[in-house]
């Protein structure tokens, strides 16, 4: 498999090109992958529920951001900010309305579909470093607007909402976890084939040739305006389900939750994942879940020093994240079938 070309234009370097068939694993892989995902939590104790149901939910939020970045070229600091709408209309539809919380995941995508539709209107005239200071400035101002006085009757304010965990309909013999688990693992799917779909598409290819090269994009006839928006609003709107799937798992939302920190995780996550290769999102999930966790293992005093070192070794050794482990092991495998 030949390395992705590095396109240069209006003096920045863009995001490296993935070719379609390395957008997702094969067939066979999928298949073991998402029989691992079936079996794993029959064997499993409630926490270790929690934290894949986590691991799926920042998976999504990940994937949506590579939606953006990968696929349209377009970086964003502030998927936090859009990751907060969803979770407070979440919360706030099944803690006031009493919407049934299945129900509450498509207003939640809607609504956050809008607004980064909205935001990417004025984010047309930036790019580059530009762009991603004002999505930083979209992430940071989020916590202080939901603490605001006139919507404290509704999001709580400071002290936030509890939101009440669904049990398993139909009488189904399994907790509160395992439900949520599967439920969450159905809406992933649905997402992640929707995303792989969506890049294989015609406003796939437009969001690919403007991420190569927007002039020569805009000179073949694309929209940029209208799918760089589009972009936007289809990152958003997938950002603000794995929102509103936090809110349910988690059981609780306060504007604290959804600081900056969240945002660079998200970015983070991306990178570690591969920018660009899908299946990553949710290794680079994995990374900023479990990851934190060793450091303080290793360390509680300097698990920030430790997360630090771990993350330098990561970026050194496998620039391109995991994409890059998926394609040598590929030819490893591929060279073991010729011997």
């Amino acid at each position: 498999m030949s390395a992705a070309e590095e396109v240069v234009a209006e003096g920045h370097e863009a995001v490296e090109a993935v070719p379609k068939r390395a957008m997702t694993l094969s067939t066979t892989t999928s298949l073991v992958v998402l029989a691992v995902l079936l079996i794993v939590p029959l064997f499993a104790k409630n926490f270790i529920i929690f934290q894949l149901t986590m691991l799926l939910i920042y998976g999504l939020a990940v994937l949506a951001l590579n939606i953006l970045t990968g696929g349209s070229g377009q970086f964003s600091l502030g998927q936090s900010a859009f990751y907060a709408v969803g979770a407070y209309v979440t919360a706030v539809l099944m803690e006031q309305f009493n919407v049934n919380y299945a129900l509450t995941l498509p207003v939640a995508g809607v609504i956050c579909f809008g607004f980064g539709f909205l935001f990417g209107q004025p984010a047309l005239r930036l790019s580059g470093v530009y762009l991603a200071l004002a999505t930083f400035a979209l992430a940071t101002a989020m916590p202080q607007l939901l603490k605001l006085n006139f919507l404290e009757h509704w999001t709580g304010g400071v002290q936030g909402l509890v939101v009440t965990k669904p049990d398993a309909p139909f009488g189904l013999p399994m907790g509160q976890d395992m439900w949520l688990y599967y439920f969450t693992l159905v809406v992933t799917l649905a997402i992640y084939i929707f995303s792989v779909n969506l890049l294989r598409s015609r406003s796939g290819r437009a969001f690919m040739a403007i991420r190569d090269n927007e002039i020569a994009a805009s000179s073949m006839g694309v929209n940029v305006a209208l799918y760089k928006t589009l972009a936007f609003g289809v990152s958003a709107g997938i950002t603000g389900v794995a929102g509103g799937l936090s809110a349910i798992a988690v059981q609780f939302v306060a504007p604290d939750s959804y600081t900056i920190t969240l945002a660079i995780s998200l970015f983070l996550g991306m990178v570690v994942g591969g920018v660009g290769w899908l299946p990553g999102s949710f290794v680079g999930a994995a990374f900023i879940i479990f990851v934190p966790n060793m450091a303080e293992s290793i360390s509680k005093g300097l698990s920030g020093a430790v997360f630090g070192v771990l993350l330098f070794l990561v970026i050194f050794l496998v620039p391109h994240g995991a994409r890059q482990v998926a394609i040598v092991s590929q030819q490893l495998i591929g060279k073991l079938k010729k011997n």
